[in-house]
């Protein structure tokens, strides 16, 4: 492609979006440039404390209990005090627990604030995506997630390199510096974004006092939407704890696993933005079956995998599941939602992908020892495509058109995703 073509291609992609939603790209980035301790805790608790692995699984445990208990509160707290309080709050404990993590010795200590760590630092994610949909027009929204998942990438790509390097000069300076860069996400947001709760009506007030997490429970579509999304995250999860157990026992070394993964991080940096740009247009019920599919087949591909070439290959294809799934999911996501419950709805929705991350590694290791690795990839493919089913199912029995977006506010109820919906 020409180079006039790229940077039209470029120009066109982060053109038309508010300054807010920069700075808020911005905090994402900074906090995931930062993100050294989630890398290098397992390393931390085996090797530098000399704790057993059983130990390390249990903190990282405790850290995503955390993340699942945080998930609901978050979303609650994005309603009630607004996105601002909320993502000030939240950075903040992340920055203070993280700190003490590197200071604490004794073993429950280390687990009560791993636990800490996990609640804080989820706490931050309902009321991101909450105020990224409030402060983008609904036609740009899926540019928007996608390019702050794109940012969330290029982030842990840098710090899984760096977290290497900090290790071995000093685990105390990563968990500091982490803490730092948390800290400097607090500032940003206080000094540069404004509180984007749209403004309700006495009516709306009324309908946001009705809508509890009960609420968004009986929300049969969404909760269909939001249990699809758990099938997809069980997949996903696999990348970082099936595939690494399945590669040791086959008698790769981590580094020929450092190798594969790796794979999935250059991809996303590189090929999400014009992988955006082409899925943006398009019918997101049609996206979400083709990513589930991919996901669920290219982790199903690993069980003929032979060498870390074909490990790769295997990456390759279920990685551009991920990218386009992320942000078409979280599109539909937002158009489920009504305004004035945003934060509660996307809390549910971190919920899924928090409760995936507690359940994959039980799921794999039972799997793997009891039956194979063979199993384990079979599964995947076989919950890929019955989350893609799913995902066809559910939406070809939404309406065409989206629901006025004041009444959904009033009435509490979701609005349909569609083509028309969410990519216009």
């Amino acid at each position: 492609m020409p180079v006039a073509s790229l940077r039209r291609a470029a120009r066109e992609t982060v053109s038309g979006l508010p300054r807010e939603f920069w700075w808020l790209w911005t905090s994402t980035l900074v906090n995931r440039l930062g993100a050294f301790v989630a890398t290098f805790m397992a390393l931390y608790l085996t090797l530098d404390r000399g704790y057993s692995a059983s130990y390390a699984g249990l903190v990282a445990s405790l850290h995503g209990l955390g993340g699942v208990v945080s998930s609901l509160g978050g979303g609650v707290m994005a309603d009630r005090l607004g996105r601002r309080p909320t993502l000030l709050v939240a950075q903040s404990a992340t920055a203070a627990s993280v700190a003490l993590l590197g200071f604490v010795h004794d073993p429950v200590a280390i687990a009560a604030v791993a636990f800490l760590v996990g609640m804080a630092s989820n706490a931050s994610r309902p009321a991101v995506q909450a105020m990224m949909a409030d402060i983008v027009r609904p036609e740009d929204r899926v540019r928007a997630f996608s390019l702050n998942y794109w940012a969330i990438n290029l982030g842990f790509a840098v710090s899984s390199m760096a977290a290497g390097f900090i290790a071995e000069f000093s685990y105390l300076a990563g968990f500091l510096i982490e803490a730092g860069m948390t800290a400097l996400c607090a500032v940003v947001v206080f000094l540069k974004l404004p509180e984007s709760r749209p403004e309700r009506t006495a009516t709306q007030k009324a309908a946001e006092e009705g809508t509890g997490l009960g609420t968004v429970l009986r929300d049969g579509r969404y909760m269909g939407v939001v249990g699809l999304s758990f099938l997809v995250a069980l997949v996903f999860q696999q990348g970082s704890v099936g595939l690494p157990v399945a590669m040791g026992e086959a008698g790769f070394t981590p580094a020929d696993y450092g190798l594969a993964i790796a794979v999935n991080g250059i991809l996303i940096v590189a090929l999400q933005i014009p992988v955006t740009r082409f899925i943006q247009d398009r019918d997101p019920r049609r996206l979400l079956v083709v990513s589930s599919v991919l996901a669920g087949y290219g982790f199903g591909l690993t069980a003929f995998a032979g060498s870390v070439g074909v490990f790769a290959l295997t990456v390759c294809v279920w990685t551009l599941g991920e990218m386009i799934n992320a942000p078409t999911q979280t599109g539909i996501v937002v158009r489920l939602s009504p305004v004035h419950g945003r934060g509660r709805y996307q809390g549910v929705y971190t919920l899924s992908w928090s409760l995936a991350a507690l359940v994959a590694p039980l799921m794999s290791g039972l799997v793997i020892d009891r039956f194979g690795a063979e199993w384990l990839w079979g599964l995947c493919a076989a919950v890929g495509t019955a989350a893609g089913v799913g995902y066809g199912v559910l939406m070809r029995r939404m309406p065409e058109e989206a629901e006025d977006e004041e009444e959904r506010s009033v009435t509490g109820t979701s609005a349909p995703a569609t083509a028309e919906a969410t990519a216009r």
